[in-house]
């Protein structure tokens, strides 16, 4: 027990509640903000994985039993997910186990490093077909012809992605769903990939306590820290702007990855100075040509219409 009353659990403490308003104020999945927050805290890149993987199955938990009580899943959408996710995310932990000793704590530093990218860039395209559906006044619907074989294949490169890296849950597979499923409304969506990452993500953490344990000093004030965050995140969600947010975060994403695959610090730097003074000219542009203001506080925002919560 003297593990929770540490520095290094304090630390853990603080920073998951941090990553937990950031989770609650967007929606997007704890893993590409907490896992790389764990390994430059300190903690092997395997411990991060593992601790960060048990702790998010508890949060998404509760989510998940949030929108099943509104009756917001596609649960048949969800199960197809899951039957292409569950065995790949249970794989993860034993594929960096077989890799071993200190080339898998390089293969995971190097994985979470380009799956931070990828969050990055799907979280981008992400934001860009929320606009476009923005703009375009598309009728969005509780009802679609769910396609099995693409859903399952999007389930199994997610749930291989997360049982490695524990990053993709809420940013990859969304965006999957979003180009498979257009017009399934927002309130849908959300609720679809919340239930349908629970058992991926506990697949996962399976996975990886059978091959390297838990850190009770790492994972209780991850579940401490991060619940309470989350809870305040959603509920300062409707009065922040969020469009600035998401596209601090896509920086954030970017940079950290970038650091993580060995990118010198002075490119790091000056390329966040030019994401940083150039990404909301170049987004304001994108907006334009999407036929909306350059600078409006929400409209980039995932918003979920009156018509999508009837």
């Amino acid at each position: 027990m003297h593990e929770l009353f540490t520095t290094d659990a304090l630390s853990v403490l603080i920073v998951s509640f941090g990553v937990g308003i950031v989770v609650g104020l967007t929606g997007m999945g704890g893993g590409a903000l907490m896992t790389p927050a764990l390994i430059f805290l300190g903690i092997n890149p395997t411990a991060a994985v593992a601790n960060d993987l048990v702790a998010a199955s508890v949060n998404k938990s509760v989510g998940a039993a949030v929108h099943w009580r509104q009756g917001s899943p596609n649960l048949r959408l969800a199960l197809y997910l899951i039957i292409g996710s569950v065995p790949f995310a249970f794989a993860g932990g034993f594929i960096v186990k077989h890799i071993g000793g200190a080339d898998a704590e390089t293969f995971l530093t190097y994985a979470i490093g380009v799956a931070l990218l990828l969050a990055a860039a799907s979280y981008t395209l992400r934001m860009y077909l929320q606009l476009r559906i923005i703009a375009s006044g598309r009728q969005t619907t509780t009802h679609i012809d769910v396609r099995p074989l693409p859903t399952m294949l999007v389930g199994a490169v997610g749930g291989l992605l997360v049982g490695i890296t524990s990053v993709g849950s809420g940013s990859l597979i969304m965006v999957a769903l979003l180009l498979l499923y257009p017009t399934l409304s927002a309130v849908k969506l959300v609720g679809t990939d919340l239930v349908q990452a629970v058992p991926l993500v506990l697949a996962a953490a399976i996975g990886h306590v059978a091959n390297t344990g838990v850190d009770v000093g790492v994972l209780v004030p991850l579940i401490i820290g991060g619940t309470p965050g989350t809870f305040l995140g959603a509920r300062a969600a409707a009065w922040v702007g969020q469009s600035v947010i998401r596209r601090g975060i896509v920086i954030v994403l970017t940079l950290t990855g970038l650091k993580m695959l060995g990118v010198p610090p002075n490119w790091v730097g000056i390329i966040g100075a030019g994401l940083l003074l150039l990404g909301p000219l170049l987004w304001g542009l994108i907006r334009q040509t999407a036929g909306v203001p350059a600078f409006d506080r929400n409209s980039g925002a995932w918003q979920v219409r009156e018509s999508d919560r009837q």
